[in-house]
């Protein structure tokens, strides 16, 4: 991935929104928006930004497992469906 092809001036942005629009849509490639010679903003699609997040949440969760593991914070697989059927059976 070359992501010089993706580094456009505002005023890009500013004469072609519609071409953007169209590229980072066709391509799911994020666009970089620079001001003055410095990145300003990042144009992505829907849908990479949202693969992006869930991503994300799923990173922060193996996070907090893993601080649990260190932590020896540990239930017995018997103890966790022992849990669920309680809290399905109410």
């Amino acid at each position: 991935m070359q992501i010089v092809n993706d580094i456009k001036p505002v005023t890009y942005l500013k004469s072609r929104a519609a071409d953007v629009l169209k590229y980072i849509n066709e391509t799911r490639r994020p666009m970089i928006i620079t001001q003055n010679g410095e990145a300003k903003a990042v144009i992505q699609d829907p849908k990479s930004y949202e693969d992006m997040k869930n991503a994300l949440a799923i990173m922060k969760l193996l996070s907090f497992a893993e601080e649990d593991i260190r932590s020896e914070n540990l239930q017995t697989e018997e103890d966790v469906f022992n849990s669920v059927e309680e809290l399905l059976s109410e």
